[in-house]
């Protein structure tokens, strides 16, 4: 590590970088220079990707009963040197790469602060450069951990993340956005020095003894981290702030305990079903008797918090105890289980997952390639062509307030849904869908970002989908002792379970292996050997979970339904797709006017149909390869008579591509007309003879004789033109009549004989 200095021209102090190489790259933390105003400021270097962190803090909230901290992530567009895309110009809202960084960074930091913490506290990352090779989100836990860590705030840190990649079996840190394009798995590990605190993984389908080895691997790297923080810490020499959690009013909570636990069934019938509700209406029934009961003037929020963490105490004390849930199920138990599909008409794809209380309704969409979704981030990549939106609205846990736009906590349920899933996917070329699923929660009492995972499992299998395998999830959770050698792990938590237990640990998969994790903890450190006992565990009811989704639908439909979108792909030379757009879109226009399809054309000449019905699709292929297709001697076609001259007729073979018909091949005699023998639009069955140099086509007539109207075997009749006297020869010329024809050639052999003339061929078919 090394440790540079050198005056500041901002805040007349020491700008300081503290630099150590991790994954091959040189790791640096700088401080002193930028956003001299803030409690604390660091900037964080990896390659070229710069991130600056900023830490301000206010005062306590009154009344106020969680802890007041802000995470942003702010992406500027000049640090990749581009312009926004927007009307505007610049930047607006935080997109959903964004937010997920902001909730990957609020995540690891928020258990750190002491419980009762209320000062409001402001963290805001700033990616200010970036190398477009490597991720810069994991960048942003280490640097907040700096920056908290070297203000006066108190602070169980340092804390660090990193990524890890796997490719053909080796693990790598800080990976590039090409090797994560290579890896199967996709990991993001937080750790203090004493544990793993957030995990965030995508992966495809690998075993769970895999995934322990990646996240061993990853808190090793995390220890070098926090190493080079704590050495910018010391350096910096910040004393902390003593901190004291509030005083409790210990007669007031004894009261309390006592009203509480005098009946402890009230308490166990309580939180059985709605565990939020059953705790208000106990708070709300001991308020009501400390009110009748006194007096003065009562502190109502004291109440409900004491009372809240009294009914705690007793719920997790029963769990460690006698291993008697609040509902009153075993550790491992799964809640009851139903999975429909095809619940709505019209639809794509629809499924209906219900778990205990928790049901969600997933419906799937299947749209061309043209609906793909338009990606205007920092990171590389332009479109999306799978997509996994959440909703949870107010109505789910029975609430009465207006609808809003997806918050964070949608937009990150919805992405872990969507990780669980892409595993599973088919690849573009061999299923050319774009697919958007939407996961509608109805009823929520916990895992509902898991019921989204299956249900989105559900609903593709019935849109045709031909997924690789079923992927379901489930939610665990934990419960400890204060010193955290005393615990549960519990198998589908219900949401009064996330609330009064340690941990939200969330694991989606296949039969074979693990499609997405994560986890969130409230504890400082998870107790040893913890990570293979969960997995096992969780590897049984995911299990458990399969079983039941199979049973509605044992595997993806055979098609796509009745109401989905038709596509095909065909390939085209790249050199014909001018001919297939034509002059300003002529061409493609017309093909999609007259089938209704949509065409969607690739830089290497992949071609994307899509029509809504089987008769729409097929006839815009036929077009669009009667546009591209290359035409070779012994083709054969059924074309139609588009144009009669003295010498044959042209006959359109593809919509563009006529070829010549020679008279010849129509007539038996030199005396007879090209337009006594065909007319135009008339269909012939042609082949092609001949393509000259010049792109010109000549043709035959399929059929022995070759002459129009016969069968093999047949032989020409004389035209029947009806009775003609000898004088009826008004629309020819006489003999003498010569005045306008050219001179004939001479002969080109000066020997008096006409090369040119062509010998019959044997066939009964004269030639000239």
């Amino acid at each position: 590590m090394t440790n540079t200095s050198q005056s500041s021209t901002n805040t007349g102090g020491q700008t300081q970088v503290f630099s150590r190489e991790i994954g091959g790259t040189t790791f640096e933390l700088g401080i002193g220079r930028l956003a001299p105003s803030t409690l604390a400021s660091v900037t964080i270097r990896y390659g070229d990707t710069v991130m600056l962190t900023t830490l301000c803090d206010g005062d306590a909230r009154p009344g106020t009963d969680f802890f007041p901290l802000t995470v942003d992530f702010e992406e500027r567009m000049y640090a990749i040197g581009k312009i926004p895309g927007s009307f505007f110009k610049r930047e607006g809202r935080p997109g959903t790469d964004a937010t997920l960084a902001a909730r990957m960074t609020d995540r690891p930091i928020r258990p750190m602060f002491p419980k009762n913490f209320r000062r409001e506290v402001h963290l805001v990352n700033t990616l200010l450069a970036s190398d477009r090779e490597h991720p810069a989100d994991v960048l942003a836990t280490t640097a907040a951990s700096t920056a908290i860590n070297m203000s006066p705030l108190p602070f169980e840190g340092p804390v660090s993340s990193v990524q890890i990649a796997r490719v053909e079996g080796e693990l790598i840190a800080f990976p590039t956005y090409e090797q994560l394009d290579q890896s199967d798995l996709n990991l993001v590990v937080a750790a203090n020095d004493d544990s793993v605190v957030m995990i965030e993984a995508g992966a495809k389908q690998i075993p769970e003894e895999d995934l322990i080895e990646a996240i061993e691997y990853a808190e090793e790297i995390c220890h070098e981290l926090n190493s080079l923080q704590q050495e910018v810490i010391d350096a910096a020499g910040v004393e902390k702030n003593e901190w004291n959690p509030p005083a409790t009013d210990s007669v007031l909570e004894s009261k309390i305990e006592t009203l509480l636990l005098s009946d402890p069934n009230a308490i166990l019938d309580a939180v059985k079903g709605d565990g939020f509700r059953g705790m208000d209406e106990l708070s709300k029934s001991v308020i009501s008797t400390l009110s009748e009961e006194s007096d003065e003037d009562l502190d109502e929020g004291a109440v409900r918090s004491l009372s809240e963490a009294i009914i705690k105490k007793f719920v997790r004390g029963r769990i460690l105890s006698e291993g008697k849930r609040a509902d009153d199920r075993s550790s491992d138990e799964i809640r009851e289980l139903s999975a429909l599909v095809g619940v709505l008409p019209r639809v794509h794809g629809s499924g209906l997952f219900q778990r205990g209380e928790t049901q969600v309704l997933t419906v799937a969409t299947l749209g061309s390639l043209r609906e793909r979704a338009r990606v205007d981030t920092i990171a590389p990549g332009d479109w999306k062509m799978f997509m996994h939106h959440y909703n949870f609205p107010p109505y789910s846990v029975g609430e009465a307030r207006p609808l809003r736009t997806p918050g964070r906590r949608e937009i990150g349920h919805g992405m872990l849904a969507e990780k669980a899933i892409e595993a599973v996917l088919p690849e573009f070329d061999e299923f050319p869908y774009v697919i958007r699923l939407v996961s509608d929660v109805l009823s929520s009492n916990g895992s509902t970002s898991q019921g989204a995972t299956c249900g989105s499992t559900l609903a593709l299998m019935d849109a045709g989908v031909p997924i690789k395998a079923p992927v379901a999830g489930v939610a665990m959770g934990l419960v400890t002792n204060e010193e955290v050698t005393n615990y549960e792990i519990l198998t589908d938590i219900a949401g009064i379970e996330d609330a009064l237990g340690d941990m939200d640990f969330k694991v989606a998969g296949t039969e074979t292996g693990v499609t997405a994790v994560q986890l969130d903890i409230k504890l400082k450190r998870l107790p040893a050997d913890f990570l293979n006992q969960v997995f096992e565990k969780a590897r049984v009811g995911r299990l458990t979970i399969l079983d039941a989704m199979t049973s509605a639908l044992p595997e993806s439909r055979s098609d796509v339904g009745a109401h989905a979108p038709k596509i095909a792909v065909t390939k085209i030379d790249p050199e014909k797709i001018g001919a297939l757009i034509g002059p300003g879109g002529k061409n493609i226009n017309a093909i999609i006017a007259e089938t209704s399809a949509s065409i969607d054309v690739e830089e290497d000449g992949t071609v994307y149909v899509g029509g809504e019905t089987s008769e729409s699709l097929e006839s815009a292929l036929k077009k669009v390869d009667a546009l591209t297709r290359e035409l070779a001697v012994g083709d054969e076609f059924e074309g139609s008579v588009v144009r009669l001259m003295n010498f044959g007729a042209f006959v359109e073979l593809l919509p563009g591509k006529d070829g010549l018909l020679h008279i010849s091949e129509l007539a038996e005699s030199r005396d007879q007309e090209i337009a006594d023998l065909v007319s135009v639009g008339d269909s012939l069955k042609v082949r092609i003879q001949e393509v000259d140099d010049r792109g010109r086509i000549n043709l035959a007539l399929v059929g022995s004789g070759g002459k129009v109207g016969l069968e093999d075997g047949d032989t020409a009749p004389t035209p029947n033109r009806g009775p003609r006297s000898s004088s009826d020869r008004s629309d020819r010329r006489s003999s003498s009549d010569r005045s306008d024809r050219p001179r004939r050639r001479p002969r080109r052999d000066g020997e008096g004989q006409r090369n040119d003339r062509r010998e019959g061929d044997g066939s009964g078919r004269r030639k000239w």
